[in-house]
């Protein structure tokens, strides 16, 4: 058994200064983190991690954006970003916030039996401004790789979607209905990857509203538990028995996300 954890971290530079995120490597134990918006290089971040292999993808910007993995199994080997022929396909260029391509928001590790895929989606902002980046480009072209990666091996992905699936996954859907987030483009954009056969992991063992990844810093948001599950594992359905717990994590603080995880049997005979 192999346990792999999400979290968006928010800045790993604050979660240090913080004293979050050893404590909890301390306390759960991850054989993979996958991490998002570290905000930061290697170099700055400075980590000392002793049981596990590092890697990561930065952002050009400085102090934005950016993915890494942390694993104690060495992979077999990194990928970073999206390769170019599906950037030129699904025409996944640049817009006034910046290039998606040179944000390290895709981080993939190939294992012995599955490819490991982080992804930091990028957010369709308060106003919309990136909604057609997001739907008419980013989740095709996304959903390409992964399915590229799939022809190969099985393929777990994991990270900060920044989408809502369904009404159960938000607090209150009502009042966020068509606002950034939840809007039909960006939740169509999911169902595509489910449409592909790929498995909202989470969903196999609890259903219903009440379990969130993401809470406003307003009005005591996360005290009250008026969230978002906008964290996700999804999986290749080759890899459906294989997947034998998954869970949220909301007692981690150190972020406004907290991490979720699976558990893996890599004796799965489907594996």
């Amino acid at each position: 058994m192999i346990t792999v954890y999400s979290w968006n971290i928010n800045g790993i530079r604050a979660a240090q200064k913080k004293n979050t995120l050893q404590p909890f490597l301390n306390t759960e134990h991850p054989d993979i983190l996958c991490l998002q918006e570290v905000k930061a290089t290697e170099e700055q971040a400075a980590l000392s991690l002793n049981d596990y292999h590092v890697f990561w993808y930065a952002a050009d910007k400085a102090g934005y954006s950016g993915t890494a993995i942390l694993s104690k199994i060495p992979p077999l080997r990194i990928v970073k970003g999206l390769p170019a022929d599906i950037i030129t396909q699904y025409k996944v260029t640049g817009d006034t916030f910046g290039d998606p391509n040179k944000e390290g928001r895709v981080l993939a590790a190939e294992f012995n039996q599955f490819w490991l895929v982080t992804v930091y989606t990028p957010n369709s902002k308060e106003d919309l401004s990136r909604l057609a980046l997001r739907y008419e480009h980013w989740d095709p072209a996304f959903l390409a790789y992964c399915k590229l990666l799939e022809a190969d091996k099985p393929v777990l992905f994991c990270g900060d979607l920044n989408v809502a699936h369904t009404e159960d996954d938000l607090a209150n859907p009502g009042p966020n209905r068509g606002k950034h987030g939840f809007t039909d483009e960006e939740r169509n954009g999911f169902q595509g990857f489910v449409d592909a056969g790929f498995i909202d992991t989470f969903r196999l063992f609890k259903q219903g509203k009440g379990y969130y990844t993401w809470w406003s810093h307003f009005a005591r948001s996360r005290e009250r538990n008026v969230g978002w599950r906008i964290d996700y594992f999804l999986a290749s359905a080759r890899l459906r028995s294989a997947i034998k717990a998954a869970a949220i994590h909301p007692q981690v603080m150190g972020s406004d996300h907290c991490p979720v995880s699976i558990t893996l049997d890599t004796q799965d005979r489907d594996l």
